[in-house]
């Protein structure tokens, strides 16, 4: 008899479909969002929040850095989490979390409210993603067809899509309502999620078989090796964000939290990262190195070209905004036409060449570079966008192991983010004073290294070769 996946609303009123169940979609996709859209929306808010409580950008940033941190920590931990309790409970309590957090942000009545906010905002929207990947096995497991490439499509396409539309949708927002709209508007997608969770996604107990015994008894949660985790994790993240000499004590610190994390995870039976498969699986670690590596490129043009474009090439700031426009429109073309067909190694070998002549082409540029070229420029480094995310999420399905895909989904969004803040403190060495030309061309050769060492990983990995359906029961 086929499980249902159906949760309590047609649970014994209907079947669940023979293909992937399409009304599985809706939350994961929403879910989903809700990190992107918050990080790209607050760019527009940074300038009223800091009007209202007289606030410098230095202290507004962290309006931005508090989402990072609290993300980069929580996928992880919260994704362990799905893979223990299943997708449906963690789903419906983190984005609870969102509600109350736009409530928070909503009704905040000074800037530490407001960055408290954020750090609940980037917890709650911590499972939707892990949720989702634990899912998509789900569903590989009860129709026997291991064919995601669709559905995970659809996620990567829908990231990007909120990113884009982000600072649109922030700026409508704060006309229409003022920069706390920015904040409220979490609360009806809050409800939205909650509605479609509650009658959508399955419970534990109606997962396949294999997933059901993996989250029917948990064998306890490792709150210290959780901890030591986010020790080392933000320590490094706040020494990125600020690398200077005065701060020595952060990586210090970051190394000796590793250390016992490492020392601890090694001898737990079930420990939250399993550093002995983990480490074994070197073509999952390359896969983290690759998401880590792509996405400090992509950053750093994000960042450092957007700045350059302002300071550098004299561009209004909303005239530097339309020139990423093709960016966006290049990255979202990417992924759409390329989603269906898995072709991990193929995406990413292209990506990695189009960031090359991208990075290339950035060295060329100046002051009285004609404005198509830096159209052109941007459609370039948008395909890799595209692509290199869409193949490590894809090379992700395949090589975790499937008793821990959300938690191993977490990790790559973790290394995204580092990706950024490492970004984020190279623009800053290269800019020290204001984006000038040099300074462009100095991170132009930072991203070229980059974008080196992704295609020297890339190439000889036979692994890739081989990432094919497994076989599901």
């Amino acid at each position: 008899m086929i499980p249902r996946l159906t949760g309590r609303l047609t649970r014994g009123t209907r079947p669940s479909p023979a293909g992937f169940d399409r009304r599985l979609i809706a939350p994961m996709v929403l879910g989903s969002v809700l990190n992107p859209v918050n990080s790209s929306m607050i760019a527009v808010a940074l300038v009223p929040i800091g009007a209202a409580f007289g606030a410098t950008p230095a202290e507004t940033v962290w309006l931005v850095s508090a989402l990072y941190l609290a993300t980069a920590v929580g996928q992880p931990v919260i994704g362990r989490l799905v893979d223990m309790y299943g997708p449906r409970r963690l789903y419906l309590i983190a984005t609870a979390l969102v509600g109350a957090a736009g409530l928070l942000g909503a009704l905040a009545p000074c800037l530490g409210a407001l960055i408290a906010a954020r750090v609940l905002l980037g917890f709650g929207t911590s499972a939707a993603y892990p949720a989702a990947m634990r899912l998509t096995r789900a569903e590989a497991e009860r129709t026997g067809r291991d064919s995601p490439a669709g559905v995970l499509a659809v996620l990567a396409v829908a990231a990007q899509t909120v990113v884009v539309i982000g600072p649109s949708l922030g700026g409508l927002l704060i006309g229409t309502g003022g920069w706390r709209a920015v904040f409220a508007v979490n609360v009806p997608l809050s409800v939205a999620c909650l509605v479609l969770g509650a009658l959508r996604l399955p419970r534990a107990e109606h997962l396949p078989g294999a997933a059901r015994e993996e989250t029917a008894g948990p064998r306890g949660v490792d709150l210290p090796g959780m901890l030591l985790f986010a020790v080392t994790l933000v320590s490094l993240m706040l020494f990125l964000m600020d690398p200077r000499p005065a701060h020595w004590y952060l990586p210090a610190l970051s190394a000796a939290a590793a250390f016992c994390f490492a020392a601890r995870e090694l001898r737990l039976p079930d420990p939250f990262v399993d550093l002995r498969v983990l480490g074994g699986n070197i073509p999952l670690l390359a896969t983290y190195l690759r998401q880590f590596l792509g996405y400090a490129t992509a950053y750093c043009f994000l960042y450092g070209y957007t700045q350059w474009l302002e300071e550098g090439r004299g561009l209004s700031a909303a005239t530097a905004g339309l020139a990423l426009l093709p960016l966006s429109v290049a990255a979202l073309t990417a992924s759409a036409l390329t989603g269906r067909r898995e072709a991990v190694r193929t995406k990413l070998v292209v990506g990695a060449l189009a960031q090359l002549a991208g990075c290339v082409a950035l060295l060329l540029v100046d002051a009285g570079s004609p404005v198509w070229v830096l159209l052109a420029l941007g459609a370039v480094l948008g395909v890799p966008q595209g692509l290199i995310g869409l193949a490590s999420q894809n090379a992700l399905y395949r090589q975790a192991d499937p008793a821990r895909i959300a938690s191993a989904a977490g990790l790559l969004r973790t290394f995204t983010y580092l990706g950024a803040l490492g970004a984020s403190a190279a623009t800053a060495a290269f800019f020290p004073h204001r984006a000038d030309t040099a300074g462009l061309h100095g991170l132009a050769l930072f991203m070229l290294a980059g974008s080196v060492l992704l295609l020297a990983t890339t190439l000889p990995d036979r692994s890739l070769n081989r990432l094919t359906p497994r076989a599901t029961s």
